[in-house]
């Protein structure tokens, strides 16, 4: 199994710079391809200081430049607000600056917030029309010269420009939750990437299972790749009760998802509070007893113990999401304590 990091430039006030935000993005880049990871991943938001990413692709481009082996990722480009024509030739165009590093994750997208913005209102419960007509039509984009008349999209004989230099071009992903989803990805030849959010591992097992099933449906398709999403913090053994801050950050970070997954605040310059805590009152999976066993936190020795776990199922990327809340300072030691004590665990 290899490991990935999953990252987005992170405000909760304006105590940070975009600068500040973006050089700590990518120190941890570095950081992560100096311990082996194999991927950065980034996606797409608007308008939210809490996930800063109107489109990943020019972030990934100057990573490209600074650094020389780790793949990066556009996970997850949101479906409905691009067209194909400019999907593919932004991907391929990332692809030539990083020579053939390129990686691209698309999803139908979550936040009614943003389709109010970026979609003129289109319900978000409809962006699956447009994934499922976006990704074939990347594909023959590449490939050469492709006229489309589609639902969603019409147009002329077109052509991606540039193409992709990669060979087989690059790998698409698919963010899956639902069966239909996983066996859309597997019969188009997509890797899926899930996420278990606030759930136990119960629930990987679960999102698995889906998995395999769609692989089975399509016995005539290779076998396309599972990756798991997860909050991650690693602390020190002599560090007992660090698990607790590291519980309340990530309780605060699905806090502020509600506040925007909700949609019924308007925000402020682009931040946004949290819900309130009272709210979750009757929800144990927000307490951070209970996500200090559902995320990823622990001892290098537990999480390790929760990874092999992950491997035996068959996973075969773990993503390092350290969108979280807390300071950079504290998520540069949580991923220099990962990788010093966990990475050699599965790459010996």
């Amino acid at each position: 199994m290899r490991f990935s990091l999953f990252i987005h430039m992170e405000r909760w006030d304006d105590s940070v710079s975009y600068e500040e935000s973006f050089e700590n993005l990518t120190e941890l880049t570095l950081l992560a391809e100096a311990g082996g990871f194999g991927t950065v991943w980034i996606g797409e938001h608007h308008a939210m200081e809490y996930t800063i990413s109107p489109n990943p692709m020019p972030q990934l481009a100057y990573l490209a430049a600074r650094t020389e082996k780790i793949r990066l990722g556009a996970g997850t480009i949101i479906a409905p607000f691009w067209n194909p024509i400019r999907a593919a030739g932004e991907t391929a165009l990332l692809d030539v600056i990083s020579k053939g590093r390129a990686e691209l994750g698309l999803a139908r997208g979550a936040y009614q917030y943003e389709f109010d913005r970026m979609a003129g209102g289109l319900p978000a419960t409809d962006g699956g029309k447009h994934l499922r007509e976006i990704v074939p039509a990347i594909r023959k984009l590449w490939e050469g010269d492709y006229a489309h008349d589609g639902e969603i999209w019409q147009f002329p004989t077109s052509t991606s420009v540039p193409k992709p230099v990669q060979q087989g071009n690059p790998p698409m992903w698919i963010a899956a939750r639902d069966p239909a989803s996983h066996d859309f990805a597997v019969e188009n030849g997509c890797n899926v990437m899930v996420t278990p959010l606030m759930k136990g591992d119960e629930e990987v097992e679960d999102l698995v299972r889906r998995f395999e099933s769609a692989v089975a449906n399509h016995h005539d398709i290779d076998r396309p790749e599972l990756m798991v999403l997860r909050h991650t913090y690693v602390h020190s053994e002599d560090e007992p009760d660090a698990w607790r801050p590291a519980a309340t950050a990530i309780n605060k970070y699905y806090r502020s998802f509600d506040a925007w997954f909700g949609n019924k605040t308007t925000p402020v310059d682009g931040f946004l509070d949290p819900s309130p805590e009272l709210k979750f009152a009757e929800r144990p999976d927000f307490t951070p007893d209970s996500l200090h066993r559902t995320a990823m936190i622990g001892t290098p020795a537990e999480v390790i113990e929760r990874l092999r776990r992950y491997e035996a199922l068959g996973v075969d990327e773990f993503s390092f999401w350290c969108d979280n809340s807390m300071s950079h300072q504290e998520k540069k030691r949580s991923l220099e304590l990962f990788i010093e004590h966990v990475v050699p665990t599965f790459t010996a």
